[in-house]
Order: structure tokens, then C-alpha cells, then sequence
């Protein structure tokens, strides 16, 4: 049974877990992450499966909708839907979502747009670019989904101006 453990304690297995599913430019410094989480403006689940650490998601929530940020499951995990009853478990709690996927180049990122698609999200067409994180690294192409909104370009440039706002401070 898959639960969601709200906590303001992003302990090791969390960290190394985010550390692995997420490359360096797609990933906040590890220190702004914890302020972040202190500060209450970024939420964070653990994902516990019959009482084993399974993964976790960051998340903000923002007017008129909730960013998922970060969203990982443990590889021991994978593989037996447990990704699919986050999500359901997230969309019920929490309403319109939206998330950043990567563009569908790679194997990995068709598959990962391909089970958002398979949950109702659906990708904006807008061209979008993550702010970075790092000076070192440009912004980073990426793609918005979403469920549970109205899908437009008005919309997407509200949740872009959202986002750039509240979580990018741009």
C-alpha cells in the first residue's frame, strides 16, 4: 500500500535518491532545497510502500494550480504501478497539476511523457525553458503537462508567469 507522508525532514534517503534520479542542472543546490522546505513555500511527501521508503515528491503550491517539482520512486519500487498511485493520490489531494517533463528525445523522457499522457496530462505547446539553477548551466528546455486545467495560451503563460515568479524568482 503506497502513502504519502507529508514531512519537513528531507533526510539521506531522500537526498540520495534525488541526487540519482535527477542530473545536477535539473536539480536545486541541496542547502536552497532545505531552506525552501523550512520556509513552507516547497512541500515534501515521502512515499513510504507497506512501511519501506519508496521515494518522494517536492511540490509548491501556487494560485490556481500545484507544481510538482520533483518526483522520484525508489528503483526497488518501480515497475509495480506505484507511480500511477502517487499520482491519483496527488491529483485527489491536491486538484490541477502541472510538471515539467523533458522534450521527448530520449527513450527515457517518451517514456515518462508517455505515462503522464496515459494519467490525462496533457503537454502545452508553448516552448518553455526551466530558469537555472546554476550560473554555470543555461536554462534548460523542457516541456509543461498538465490535468486539471484549461489547456490555452493564456493559460499557459499565467502558469510560465506563476512559475517564473514563485519558484524560479524571476
Amino acid at each position: 500500500m503506497i502513502r504519502l507522508i507529508p514531512t519537513t525532514v528531507a533526510d539521506e534517503a531522500i537526498k540520495d535518491l534525488y541526487e540519482q534520479a535527477f542530473p545536477e542542472e535539473e536539480r536545486r543546490p541541496w542547502d536552497q532545497q532545505l531552506m525552501l522546505i523550512a520556509s513552507g513555500k516547497l512541500h515534501l511527501l515521502r512515499i513510504v510502500s507497506d512501511n519501506i521508503f519508496a521515494g518522494f515528491i517536492f511540490y509548491w503550491r501556487l494560485p490556481g494550480f500545484s507544481f510538482i517539482e520533483h518526483f522520484a520512486i525508489h528503483p526497488g519500487t518501480r515497475g509495480g504501478g506505484a507511480g500511477t498511485q502517487v499520482m491519483l493520490l496527488m491529483e485527489a489531494e491536491l486538484g490541477g497539476i502541472v510538471l515539467e517533463v523533458e522534450p521527448p528525445v530520449t527513450e527515457q523522457a517518451i517514456r515518462r511523457i508517455s505515462f503522464y499522457e496515459r494519467l490525462g496530462y496533457q503537454a502545452f505547446t508553448e516552448s518553455y525553458h526551466q530558469p537555472s539553477y546554476y550560473p554555470h548551466y543555461p536554462p534548460l528546455e523542457l516541456r509543461l503537462m498538465q490535468k486539471g486545467l484549461r489547456p490555452g495560451t493564456a493559460a499557459f503563460q499565467t502558469i510560465k508567469g506563476s512559475l517564473y515568479k514563485h519558484v524560479y524568482n524571476q
